[in-house]
């Protein structure tokens, strides 16, 4: 089946490694022509897979499935695969919260709780299918995502490929301020269990300073 993707996905990718893998203090600065040939994320090739991503993502446009399956395969080979595709759920979800308008942004700051959970909801929603193929239902207190392509389901060892949409679960839902809590990957395509599936606590809007900082960028 011919599937594609947002650019979103195969950038996220590319920005957590060259990040995970950027120099974290003087002396690495001094090595760097040294490091960009140990380090993937410093190599000239993800730069320009970057600059690549980057032009597609803002005209909006798409890439193809396996190509960014490629992409979450050869970082799922690194001994640090987990950290570098949590970092990558967190960039993404902080893009995506960016494509939100900011006057609904400023209304879920605002709103009383029981006025800003449905837009929340919707936004999320939203997201969910426009960058990750999937889809946000609630049940109950929890919200439940569901991907029935998961880009990083068989990528790594001990499915540490689903991190990914974890770390980006809970790192939305905080930048929304619905939740707080753990989000659980409670079904998974590994297992033979047809889609994945995380769950998180809907908890009542709120804000923190960071969540306020991030909506008034």
């Amino acid at each position: 089946m011919h599937t594609t993707v947002d650019a979103l996905l195969p950038l996220s990718f590319l920005e957590a490694v060259r990040s995970v893998d950027s120099p974290d203090d003087d002396l690495d600065a001094e090595l760097v022509p040294e490091l960009r040939n140990k380090r993937l994320g410093l190599s000239d090739t993800v730069y320009a897979q970057i600059q690549r991503f980057t032009d597609a993502a803002k005209k909006h446009q798409r890439t193809e499935y396996e190509e960014t399956v490629g992409i979450a395969k050869l970082l799922g080979r690194r001994p640090d695969a987990e950290a570098v595709f949590r970092a990558a759920g967190r960039y993404l979800a902080a893009q995506t919260y960016q494509s939100i308008p900011s006057a609904s942004r400023g209304l879920i700051a605002s709103l009383p709780s029981l006025l800003a959970r449905p837009i929340a909801l919707r936004q999320t929603q939203r997201i969910a299918g426009k960058y990750l193929n999937g889809s946000v239902r609630r049940h109950g207190s929890f919200l439940i995502l569901e991907v029935p392509r998961s880009a990083t389901v068989d990528v790594s060892p001990r499915g540490v490929g689903c991190a990914y949409y974890e770390s980006f679960f809970r790192e939305l839902l905080r930048l929304l301020g619905a939740s707080g809590g753990s989000v659980d990957h409670v079904r998974c395509a590994a297992r033979g269990e047809g889609t994945c599936e995380w769950r998180a606590e809907w908890r009542s809007i709120h804000r923190d300073e960071t969540a306020d900082n991030a909506g008034a960028a």
